[in-house]
Parts: structure tokens; sequence; C-alpha cells
């Protein structure tokens, strides 16, 4: 089957019910999603399905033909981050970092669909993704910032 991710459409032959998140890790080499509780509570293996942010272990790969994905690895690069990326490091909102790319994931989703979030619109669409660090007035503060047009894609 063909599969789009970040703008590559790869050819992949997943088992009829393997996850997008082992298709991702184990078949495409894209690492940067996490798998940690396997059962969708987490939200660290979050990435983008049209747009929309979906947890890839509950997501059977076949489902997604057709519709593009978008991980981690797909929003930013070393020299040019995403603004998200950029104010999760400005506002240290990074400890451990497991549970980033998929917080980071939600936080685009979240300011695609609502530039100007306020603090309940946050927590709402953060809900899904825990932090074992307890980093989220951190998280939050980042996702203002690029609301607020605090932050830009601007390297180090």
């Amino acid at each position: 089957m063909k599969l789009e991710v970040n703008g590559v459409v790869r050819e992949v032959s997943p088992s009829p019910v393997e996850s997008l998140a082992d298709t991702l890790r184990d078949r495409l080499h894209l690492t940067g999603t996490k798998v940690a509780c396997g059962r969708g509570e987490c939200g660290a293996c979050t990435v983008l399905l049209d747009g929309r942010p979906v947890y890839a272990c509950l997501t059977i790969t076949n489902a997604c033909v057709g519709l593009p994905v978008t991980t981690i690895e797909g929003v930013g690069t070393p020299d040019a981050l995403h603004p998200v990326q950029r104010a999760f490091i400005d506002h240290d909102a990074v400890q451990c970092g497991f549970c980033t790319p998929g917080q980071v994931m939600s936080a685009i989703a979240l300011l695609r669909g609502n530039a100007s979030p306020d603090d309940s619109d946050i927590r709402r669409s953060m809900s899904g993704n825990l932090c074992r660090c307890g980093t989220y007035p951190r998280i939050a503060a980042a996702i203002r910032a690029v609301a607020n047009g605090q932050e830009t894609a601007r390297g180090d």
C-alpha cells in the first residue's frame, strides 16, 4: 500500500491490524513517534492524520490510505524549527522529552484550528497528552507564546 508521510509517498506492507505507530517506527524508521502505553491513554504517539491529531498506537495503518500523515520529523528541522518546537525550547517545556513529540503535534493541531486559544482551550486540547515530568504550565506558556506571535521559526 502507499502511505503519504511527511509529504512523501512511501510503499509499505503492514499486517492487516498493524498500528500506524508500529509502521512509522518499525518500517519507516521514524522513531520520533513514541509508544508508551499502547492503549491511547498517554498521547506520546500523537501524529496528525489529515491535519487532525490521532493516537498512532490506536490507528490501523490500512485505514490511513489516501490521508496524509505528519509526524514530528515532518514539522521542522534543526536549522528551521517549527514555532511550536522553538517555543517549547524557549519556555523550557521539555524535561525528559519522551512526551514532547506528541505534545508538539497536539499543540500544532490546536493552533491550526484556533489561532487564539485561551487557557481553557489549551487545557482541553492538550488533555490527551500526559507528561510525567509535570511541565504542563510551561507547555501552556509555550502555546500561548506562539498564539501571541512571540515565537517564530528562527534557528539558534
